[in-house]
Order: structure tokens, then C-alpha cells, then sequence
């Protein structure tokens, strides 16, 4: 008798997802998947019937998780990183969407409109939805791919469409309008899966209203969003000053660089990264920080210890956060003597390089 052997301790073993047996004998290759969890991703490259899969992602950190994912499943999957789904180096048979519970609304949409030009003609898109009876997702389906379809009776959590025909692209985005004094307002373009998309934060608006810009000042604005905070530094640094943008997901450095230059910021660069091991030590007067208010501490330690590094002696350090505790023993940690404001809920740290 032959003995099963039991996996390593550390190894989790993980149902394998099936497609529904109606609807597996309508998927082809080439194959994408569409954002999603990095483990729902990469399990549902696994239930693929083939390897020639492409998995889109909008955030490196995101993109990094799938990798390892990937890798600790035994799959292989090409892993593109972009602003857009649409930005894919070449069109798909079968694209498949696991819809995160609770994720942003729009983003949903645009992801939508943007996977039907992804597709070859006759594509198929398939959407997963997280909820038990969805009324959302088939309505904003059937507003793009005119049919809809659900595989299995009683139940409506898998959906879908195929590409019949042709439609122009449309991107899902919003403008937002930001008085930065008595005179002045700047209009900031958003888009879906974005920091605060569609309005300025009240933490972003809180941290403008604290840090000091001088004239000539070098800026560096670790997690810009679509870039309004180092935009608003980089009006107050002037023309002598210099502004460098950092953030994880490219839609956000995308639109950055859209806001920078409709707005008449010329000296600005953008670079993408999730490690900021990139960045030069010791080259900038002030670093703004915004990491998530209420993710991980990971990504404030990385953002106080890299932003640190990276001023200049006397340089001036400001995060903002509603992780007031938390927070506050890496600022202290880091920079020793750690000033804090409150303005509009949210605390802001201010500390100072020797």
C-alpha cells in the first residue's frame, strides 16, 4: 500500500477553483486576468486549461504579491503592471475578472469598459462576482456588452459576455477643484482605483495647510496619489524648485504627470516604486508622506525610514495619519524629537534631519 505523503507544515493547501462545466468549453487562449486578490489571481491562472496567460495589475506591490503567488503554486503567468487594462501589449480570447468584495464602484465600471477592447472579436469576459445575488455587475455588463449571460441556473455569482461588435473608448475619470488661497484654484483630474478619486482628501487637504515650502526648495511626495499635494509644494517652491513623485500605482504617477503639466509644473519627475529603494539619500529639503491611513505599519515605517534617508541635513519631514499611536513611535524612533498638529481629524508629524 502506497502512503500518501502529507505536505510540509508550512505549505496550505488550497481548493482548486473549477470553471462551470457550461462555461469551460467557451474559454480560449490567450487568457488574462483582471486585477483581483494576488491569491485569487494566481488560483484562478492555475484553473486556466492553459499557460498562456497574461495577469494585469495596476500597482507594483500588487503585481510583486502575484509573482509570489505564482511561484508558490507551481504557475506561470506574464505579469503586466500599467495605467490601464487596455494598455496590454496585445488583445486576449478570454479575460477573467475576479471582482473584489467591497471594492470601489467605478473602478469596477471602468474596468468593464476597458476589458471589452482588450478582447479579440468573439472574446469572451468572464466576471466573478463576490456577492450571493448581484444586481450591479449584470447591468453595468449588459450597458457595454449588450448580452449577458450567467452558466449555471439559480445562481448568478459567474457572469458572462462575449464582443459582438465595436465602440469607441471611453475612460471613467472626475476633476476636482482645490482653493489653495484667497485667489487660486487648481483643477486636478482623477480616475478610478486612485487615492481619494474624485475630491481632495481632508488628511492630503490638512498636511498643505501644515508643511512649510520655501522659494528653491527640492520636494520629494512619497504615495502622490494624482499628485495634489506636490503640486501644491512645487506652486511654492517655485520656479528654482524641483518636485519628485513617488507612488506604487502607475494610473496615480499617469495622471500626476497629466496634472503636473496642465498646471505649468515643469520640474517634476515621477518615478514608480514600491521598495523606494530608488531614491537618492540625502537630496531633498522637505518629503511629504501619505501613506494609508489604516493599512499596514509596514508602509509608514518604509515611508518614515526611506523619507529620513532621503533629506537633506536640516531637512523638514511631514506624514500625515489618523494611526496616531503607531505612528508616532516610528516618527520618534526614526527622528527623535517629533512635533504634531491636529487639523481636520487627521495628526500631522513634523520632524527635522540633524
Amino acid at each position: 500500500m502506497q502512503l500518501a505523503t502529507m505536505p510540509p507544515r508550512h505549505h496550505v493547501v488550497r481548493p482548486q477553483f473549477e470553471f462551470p462545466s457550461v462555461l469551460a468549453g467557451k474559454l480560449r487562449s490567450p487568457f488574462g486576468v483582471v486585477l483581483g486578490s494576488p491569491a485569487a489571481a494566481a488560483e484562478l491562472a492555475g484553473a486556466l486549461p492553459s499557460s498562456d496567460i497574461v495577469g494585469y495589475q495596476m500597482d507594483l506591490f500588487q503585481a510583486a504579491r502575484l509573482r509570489a503567488e505564482l511561484e508558490e503554486r507551481g504557475r506561470f503567468a506574464e505579469v503586466v503592471t500599467a495605467p490601464d487594462l487596455w494598455d496590454l501589449p496585445d488583445p486576449v480570447q478570454t479575460l477573467v475578472y475576479p471582482v473584489a468584495l467591497g471594492g470601489e464602484r467605478a473602478l469596477k465600471i471602468d474596468m468593464i469598459e476597458q476589458a471589452f477592447h482588450v478582447l479579440r472579436p468573439h472574446g469572451v469576459f468572464v466576471v466573478l462576482s463576490p456577492f450571493e445575488k448581484d444586481s450591479f455587475l449584470p447591468n453595468a455588463l449588459k450597458k457595454v456588452f449588450g448580452k449577458v449571460h450567467s452558466p449555471m441556473a439559480g445562481s448568478d455569482q459567474i457572469f458572462w459576455c462575449q464582443r459582438q461588435s465595436e465602440r469607441p473608448r471611453r475612460r471613467h475619470e472626475m476633476t476636482f477643484q482645490v482653493r489653495v488661497d484667497d485667489v487660486t484654484s487648481l483643477r486636478f483630474l482623477s480616475r478610478p482605483g486612485t487615492f481619494s478619486y474624485g475630491r481632495f482628501d481632508n488628511g492630503a487637504r490638512a498636511l498643505v495647510e501644515t508643511m512649510e515650502i520655501r522659494l528653491g526648495d527640492r520636494v520629494l511626495d512619497l504615495g502622490c496619489g494624482c499628485g495634489t499635494n506636490g503640486i501644491i509644494a512645487a506652486r511654492r517652491s517655485g520656479p528654482s524648485g524641483f518636485t519628485t513623485f513617488v507612488d506604487s500605482n502607475l494610473r496615480a504617477l499617469a495622471l500626476t504627470r497629466i496634472n503636473a503639466e496642465g498646471l505649468g509644473i515643469p520640474a517634476v519627475e515621477t518615478i514608480a516604486s514600491c521598495t523606494l529603494g530608488e531614491l537618492p539619500s540625502r537630496t531633498y529639503d522637505v518629503v511629504l508622506a501619505n501613506p494609508p491611513y489604516f493599512g499596514q505599519m509596514t508602509i509608514a515605517r518604509l515611508f518614515i525610514e526611506r523619507g529620513k534617508r532621503c533629506l537633506k541635513p536640516g531637512g523638514r519631514f511631514y506624514l500625515v495619519t489618523r494611526q496616531v499611536e503607531q505612528t508616532f513611535g516610528l516618527m520618534e524612533e526614526a527622528f527623535g524629537q517629533t512635533e504634531a498638529v491636529e487639523r481636520r481629524g487627521y495628526v500631522i508629524f513634523q520632524a527635522t534631519t540633524s
